[in-house]
């Protein structure tokens, strides 16, 4: 069995040591990622709260054209 020294303990250490350098640099560039489709998803759900908000706008439009020309009977509130 080889000799345990120092010097080997020290290489040894060393590899590791970049090792987990390289991982917490693939830690951050996921974590970046990860923020950048954050904000994407924020942005498309607020591009589709958009969406709603008008398509109801549109229907009550419509439910207001409908009884004013008596194609629709009034709700029953």
């Amino acid at each position: 069995m080889a000799e345990v020294t120092n010097d080997l303990i020290y290489e040894v250490l060393k590899s590791v040591q970049e090792r987990v350098v390289r991982i917490e640099e693939g830690q951050k560039d996921l974590r970046e990622e990860m923020i950048g489709v954050r904000l994407h998803m924020h942005a498309m759900q607020g591009e589709m709260n958009s969406v709603f908000a008008r398509l109801s706008s549109l229907e009550e439009r419509a439910s207001r054209i409908e009884r004013r020309l008596d194609i629709v009977s009034e709700p029953a509130d």
